[in-house]
């Protein structure tokens, strides 16, 4: 069976095979009908927020990285005064179990790192500023 699945916001199709249910020894699962119901919101529960890309979003912005997620910081790979490249990984965070590395969007000098390891962040929270 083919799916599509989204993670961090890019898509890949991948082929899915259901050996057998795992409550039941020797139970073979029912084949999907289709796509899963998406979750109905609990009325008065404010709508989700979007993720807000990890590249910068304006000219204002064009020297800062912000998180494309809410999570927990677990690593920070570069240092003030680093030097960076495109696409160099700076930090990872995680979000339920899964790690996303936070890549640079451009060459740069690290001026300000404004979380630490272990930090709590919100989407959209500034992490990174270059000179």
């Amino acid at each position: 069976m083919k799916m599509r699945i989204t993670v961090d916001g890019r898509a890949y199709e991948v082929d899915v095979e259901i050996l057998e249910d795992a409550r039941t020894p020797g139970a073979t699962l029912p084949a999907a009908t289709g796509p899963a119901p998406l979750p109905t919101p609990s009325p008065g529960a404010p709508p989700p927020r979007p993720a807000a890309p990890a590249a910068p979003a304006g000219p204002g912005d064009a020297k800062e990285v912000r998180s494309p997620i809410a999570g927990t910081v677990v690593r920070v790979l570069v240092k003030v005064g680093d030097d960076v490249k495109p696409d160099q990984t700076l930090m990872v965070v995680e979000a339920m179990k899964m790690e996303s590395n936070i890549a640079s969007p451009l060459s740069g000098t690290v001026k300000e790192i404004g979380v630490a390891q272990g930090a709590t962040v919100g989407a959209g929270d500034v992490l990174i500023r270059f000179n």
